[in-house]
């Protein structure tokens, strides 16, 4: 079985679809047998793949502007990928959207359907292309992948597609070491792209209003890249002169810088209107930080009853639970230890084993059909 993997989210900076593929692939590579082998497919003008992303793995690096060839993928279905790539047998695509493939069995990955409902929210490339086609590729496709079991009741819903079509392999746990101690009096983080559906309006308007009653409220540090319209949402926060020095933002951050963020955070605050996962909830219940996350979208799923949940769109209730977490001992030392806990129950090499399982399930069903 030759599985080729679209790993071009994870060629540059990995936010969590970045961080989604390149984990997968490094949790696949070693479970395969002496009869499989993992290719990681990337195409970019001026960034390269480096050939130890993945120890094991072989690499097709080709040197084509990435929008171009999604533009011909997606429009015109063409070129199929095994003239960029050669032989698969496995072509499994890191997003809604298939790879065009002479023979192949494809894959699409389906992280959650924000696109289809808010538009709005995506960038441009998404907005021409996802809402309009998701649809008619997952259906076509052998096999879709989900990452979690609300990603999957949505493409059930939406899609009419579930059964063994459909397999949920959630993200994992971090191998990271829990802190030693909790950090009282650390900053309140948010981990993610700075972009709309995250709500991080609705989350400097909850910590201004803390700010209000204790002047002693430690920072509030936004983490996380840019995407289009995330100047409009950084200006915002700026203008709010109650909160001028208490708020930074960092951009971007490292996996290493990430844990340091993680490792001197007071807690993790995640408002989203709607995840798929919410992959720093989990990174942060397994180094020992306390969560407030969103009851919408997968975060309830990954956090359960280690975190406390609010509504995304209640300042008040979101500011309420940043006081508690601040006021009470307690509630801090039972969310660490219940988020500990909760994160050993994710793990990418179990993932990765449900994943390879359900290849090699597609490629049977294949064989057996008639000529």
């Amino acid at each position: 079985m030759r599985i080729l993997l679209d790993y071009r989210p994870a060629l540059r900076q990995r936010t969590g679809v970045g961080q989604y593929v390149h984990e997968m692939a490094s949790a696949v590579q070693p479970q395969l047998s002496s009869h499989e082998s993992l290719t990681l497919f990337s195409s970019s003008w001026a960034d390269r793949l480096d050939p130890a992303a993945v120890p094991g793995a072989q690499i097709r690096d080709v040197r084509l502007p990435v929008r171009w060839l999604n533009l011909a993928w997606h429009r015109l279905e063409w070129p199929p990928v095994e003239r960029l790539a050669g032989r698969a047998d496995i072509a499994h695509s890191s997003h809604p959207l298939l790879m065009p493939s002479r023979r192949a069995a494809q894959v699409v990955t389906i992280y959650d359907l924000d696109f289809l409902d808010h538009p709005e929210r995506t960038r441009a490339e998404i907005r021409r292309d996802y809402p309009s086609l998701a649809a008619a590729h997952a259906r076509r496709a052998d096999l879709v992948v989900v990452i979690s079991q609300h990603t999957a009741a949505a493409v059930a819903a939406r899609f009419g597609i579930g059964g063994e079509r459909v397999v949920i392999c959630r993200p994992g746990a971090p191998d990271w070491a829990p802190r030693a101690q909790p950090a009282v009096a650390g900053p309140i983080l948010f981990v993610g792209t700075i972009e709309a559906r995250k709500n991080l309006p609705a989350l400097v308007a909850a910590y201004e209003e803390v700010v209000s009653r204790r002047p002693d409220v430690p920072p509030l540090v936004l983490a996380g890249g840019h995407v289009e319209g995330s100047a409009a949402i950084l200006e915002s926060v700026a203008r709010r002169e109650r909160l001028r020095g208490r708020v930074s933002h960092p951009g971007y951050v490292t996996d290493a810088e990430r844990q340091e963020l993680y490792r001197t955070a007071s807690m993790l605050v995640l408002p989203s209107l709607e995840e798929g996962f919410g992959l720093p909830a989990l990174e942060a219940m397994q180094m020992g930080v306390p969560v407030v996350a969103s009851r919408r979208g997968a975060l309830p799923e990954v956090v359960g009853e280690a975190g406390t949940l609010i509504d995304p769109e209640d300042t008040a209730d979101l500011a309420r639970a940043i006081d508690s977490l601040l006021d009470d001992a307690g509630l801090r030392i039972a969310h660490v230890a219940a988020g500990i806990e909760r994160a050993r129950e994710f793990s990418w090499r179990a993932s990765a084993g449900r994943l390879l399982e359900a290849y090699r399930e597609v490629l049977a069903r294949r064989r057996s059909m008639p000529a």
